[in-house]
């Protein structure tokens, strides 16, 4: 199925969403990497609300245009294992509702999208200025000065946002299902 999502979500219209449906979002979005996620884990302050909204693994390429405004260049999903460490964690302390990134995540954020209407959502490796042109504004910026230009929290504005779920709140995930594929080909092989 197919959906059009805008922020702020609801956990209601995040639990009908299924393994293989393909989104669209519109609204507002932020980044976080690494050190925003071990950031909250740590149980720093979050200097933004992000109840019902969206976290996008990404580390983007951003420009100041001659009006002093921020050009998203490139916004490609960065590899969100690395954040497993402290997904689910971040979701219980921030109510976020979707996790964008690349490659899936493991049991305990797939635990976390279950118990707290959550999430993982697939976004297309390697179509960076692709990804971008769906990127409207960038209204703010969070943790610039700390964390620096590819680690901070950008606040994206975006439209048409398409991306597909790959793991979901009723415990599906496809990762799992293609590991699991892949382990019995190599074992009929």
């Amino acid at each position: 199925m197919k959906y059009e999502l805008t922020t702020p979500f609801n956990e209601d219209e995040i639990r009908k969403l299924k393994v293989g449906d393909i989104v669209s979002i519109s609204g507002t979005i932020y980044t976080g990497r690494d050190k925003f996620h071990k950031y909250v884990s740590e149980g720093n302050d979050v200097p933004i609300n992000l109840k019902n909204s969206a976290i996008y693994h990404c580390g983007p390429v951003i420009i100041k245009d001659n009006n002093g405004e921020w050009l998203v260049r490139a916004a490609g999903p960065t590899t969100s294992i690395r954040e497993e460490p402290y997904m689910a964690d971040v979701v219980e302390r921030t109510g976020i509702h979707c996790i964008i990134g690349k490659g899936g995540m493991k049991e305990s954020t797939l635990k976390a999208c279950q118990e707290f209407g959550a999430v993982y959502l697939q976004a297309i490796g390697g179509a960076a200025s692709l990804l971008a042109s769906y990127i409207k504004k960038v209204p703010n910026v969070y943790l610039l000065e700390e964390f620096g230009p590819a680690e901070a929290v950008w606040q994206f504005e975006v439209e048409g946002f398409e991306v597909i779920v790959t793991m979901d709140s009723h415990m599906q995930s496809l990762h799992d299902q293609v590991e699991e594929n892949s382990k019995q080909k190599l074992e009929n092989l």
